[in-house]
């Protein structure tokens, strides 16, 4: 299963492009980069899914005409790695990962100089026909099994942020293994007032034992976190999470205000396994490395925080997910081997920029996913800026510190995973290494 991917080259509307001295519309340029014949594919595949008519992006790049003014904005964004939106360092760690829509160093290369070039058109012939893209209603994880709509909240048009909890029935008859699993807000309105939801599965009676103040209220089962821009979460086939029938649902919300009343509608999707189908393994998704209470970022400062979690199974870790707010800026997921004697082997897996509109989930590709022996510390590294370098910072003159509002700041990482018997993780690493040595056997071949 894949995500369908609606991330793209999104330009802001505030960025005004510049004029470009066109080298007229002939069909080629010195390096021979035309609108026709390299730059609509790499649109099609990365841009046009949310740069259509209709759709989230804030203009339409499907044709030339529509293109041509944005493009030294274009350029600037895909050479910066700003946008696709997809902020995985390509230097450090693991670069296999399920629905990558970034562009590839050739790919910009090329945005680039086709833009220098003049940007010409090409020759019409050269063009491909337009892309068939899904309805924008459709879910990102497919046709879900299930669809959960929480009851409306009326968010006011100003005053300080809401938290709090909605619940709603679970129409469900029977358990089921969930497979895919995404939360999104119903529209765009309501997409601007949802900080994060966090959803779970709960006994039938805690609204009311809550209200009465019962101090006994069984445990929730957690299900999956949004944050602004977050796409769905795929579980590797062999693995899922029980939903049992009999639930009630909660949403744990947190909702700002934007200016203007706000009915916010939350809806959560879910994929399952077939009926009576039991997944070898039980994926987790939990806040792992948080370290939120030395959150300490005084104003014009840039500041490292470091958060820690031992897995005490061996483990295959599924996704790696930052969280921050509007300081954040960069994060790392480092893994520390338990090892005999004073030392230990580290690893980077991998590092992220940061931007608070995208809370991004990288579903490991399933033959690169890192597997882990139990003991293994799980290193999350987190960067704050709260200068005026940082466009995204709201006030580089005011301390900042931990806290659930959106001014407030956190440092931790979303980790998927599930755990591994020692067995099945001696036999996983012996197997990573017999596709290693093949591979290193065909390339001296």
């Amino acid at each position: 299963m894949r995500v369908k991917s609606r991330l793209c080259v999104a330009v802001m509307v505030a960025v005004v492009a510049s004029p470009i001295v066109a080298a007229g519309q002939s069909s080629t340029t010195e390096l021979g980069v035309t609108f026709t014949k390299d730059i609509v594919p790499i649109l099609q595949r990365s841009c046009q899914v949310c740069h259509r008519s209709g759709e989230m992006a804030p203009m339409s790049l499907v044709t030339y005409q529509e293109v041509r003014p944005w493009a030294r904005a274009i350029k600037r964004r895909v050479v910066a790695r700003e946008m696709p939106p997809w902020h995985i360092d390509k230097n450090i760690g693991i670069q296999s990962f399920k629905d990558d829509p970034s562009l590839s160093d050739t790919e910009i290369a090329t945005v680039a100089a086709w833009v220098d070039s003049g940007a010409p058109r090409g020759n019409v012939a050269d063009m491909l026909p337009p892309a068939e893209f899904p309805d924008a209603s459709e879910w990102q994880i497919g046709e879900p099994d299930l669809v959960v709509q929480y009851p409306a909240y009326l968010m006011p048009a100003e005053g300080s942020d809401l938290f709090g909890a909605l619940y709603t029935e679970l129409d469900l008859d029977e358990d089921r293994y969930i497979k895919a699993i995404q939360t999104r807000p119903a529209d765009d309105a309501s997409r601007r007032v949802v900080h994060h939801a966090l959803s779970f599965a709960v006994h039938p009676d805690e609204e009311e034992m809550r209200i009465a103040g019962d101090d006994d209220v069984p445990a929730a089962q957690f299900l999956v976190e949004y944050a602004s821009g977050k796409n769905g979460e795929v579980y590797p086939e062999d693995s899922g999470l029980l939903l049992e029938a009999g639930r009630m649902m909660r949403l744990d919300y947190h909702f700002h205000s934007v200016g203007e009343e706000v009915a916010a509608v939350v809806e959560l999707g879910m994929v399952f396994h077939p009926k009576g189908h039991v997944p070898e393994h039980i994926r987790w998704s939990k806040q792992l490395g948080l370290n939120n209470r030395l959150l300490d970022i005084p104003p014009g400062k840039v500041v490292r925080t470091d958060g820690y979690a031992v897995l005490a199974k061996a483990a295959r870790l599924t996704a790696f997910q930052p969280h921050m707010h509007m300081l954040g800026t960069y994060q790392c997921l480092e893994l520390i081997y338990p090892w005999p004697g004073w030392f230990a082997q580290t690893e980077t897996v991998n590092c992220a920029k940061f931007d608070y509109n995208w809370h991004l989930v990288y579903n490991y590709e399933d033959d690169v996913a890192p597997i882990v022996p139990a003991g293994t510390v799980l290193h999350i590294i987190s960067w704050h800026d709260n200068t005026e370098a940082n466009r995204g910072n709201p006030d580089p003159r005011n301390w900042t510190g931990d806290g659930g509002r959106t001014i407030d700041e956190m440092g931790f990482a979303w980790i998927g995973w599930y755990d591994l018997t020692d067995e099945e993780y001696a036999a996983e690493l012996a197997e990573r290494k017999k596709r290693r040595d093949a591979s290193a056997a065909n390339q001296q071949q």
